[in-house]
């Protein structure tokens, strides 16, 4: 994909077409809204705040007038603005002046919780509102009875599962754009950025108390906490996977292990649980720096 951030980067108006067009695109195939949103991210990274807003003011503009021409419809623009390209952008400039990933990853996190919270305030009751969203899917000939029971568990917790689905999407794009942006202009920089992704253990006591207060307190309290909870999974299901990563590489089959460990994220998202329990006690294991004198096979 090196091909289209080098098209990127040749100026505004090519960063536009791929931004906007891509929006237009993933009302069809959602995935493609990372690569929409790391178009913003890499033009953040690389060029600064003030040309990244430029870029997303005229991307959302011209999504919206082809929205219109194609759909009649330019709401969807609006949308992008506020869930995907107005978060990243914000981001990558946290990414860009600070230059820790582990940071901006904090931040989107935060924002994520931000947005939990806001939800709680908006909403009257969230469950009944996803209760209701949750039963107009299920089908015809379905046993109602047994996915209701589901459904009235799960209701309670998809605020927080819709927040982390979106701050996972957020964190695609911007590593895509970093990403990118590493391979145009420095070569490995995002593979030695990414491993070296950690957590500070003040978060890892948050997160257990946040964890507590879900099973101490009553009633909306404890929904909050636990919607927020997921929202935390996010953050040591990444940092987990950079520790993992980096503690099979320095193994002797580490050339099959790194691969293997992303691919079993992938047909096993269970295996994410694991993955984030390494990620929380990793502040206090230290996993990486136990492996830190072994050799890591090139390639990996």
């Amino acid at each position: 994909m090196n091909f289209l951030a080098a098209y990127i980067m040749r100026g505004r108006m090519q960063a536009m077409i791929v931004a906007s067009s891509l929006a237009l695109l993933s009302l069809m195939m959602p995935p493609v809204s990372v690569v929409s949103s790391a178009t913003v991210a890499l033009v953040t990274l690389r060029r600064g705040a003030f040309e990244g807003l430029y870029v997303l003011i005229c991307s959302s503009v011209a999504a919206g007038l082809l929205g219109f021409l194609i759909f009649g419809n330019y709401q969807f623009a609006l949308l992008y603005v506020m869930v995907l390209w107005l978060p990243i952008w914000l981001i990558s400039i946290v990414l860009r002046e600070g230059r820790y990933l582990s940071l901006a990853i904090e931040i989107a996190i935060l924002i994520g919780m931000f947005g939990v919270v806001g939800f709680y305030l908006y909403a009257a009751d969230p469950a009944a509102m996803w209760k209701a969203v949750l039963s107009q899917m299920i089908p015809a000939d379905a046993p109602v009875a047994d996915i209701q029971r589901t459904i009235d568990i799960l209701a309670h917790y998809m605020t927080g599962v819709i927040a982390a689905g979106s701050v996972f999407g957020l964190l695609f794009g911007l590593f895509l754009g970093r990403w990118w942006q590493a391979n145009l202009y420095n070569p490995g920089g995002f593979r030695e950025e990414f491993l070296s992704l950690d957590t500070k253990p003040r978060l890892s006591i948050g997160t257990v108390a946040v964890v507590a207060i879900a099973l101490a307190s009553p009633g909306v309290i404890s929904e909050i906490a636990w919607n927020v909870s997921i929202l935390l999974f996010v953050l040591y299901t990444v940092s987990g996977t950079a520790v993992l990563h980096t503690v099979f590489s320095g193994m002797k089959l580490g050339r099959y292990m790194v691969p293997m460990l992303y691919i079993t994220l992938f047909l096993i998202p269970h295996a994410m649980l694991l993955v984030a329990l390494v990620g929380l006690s990793d502040p206090w294991l230290n996993l990486r720096k136990k492996k830190s004198n072994q050799h890591t096979p090139d390639g990996v």
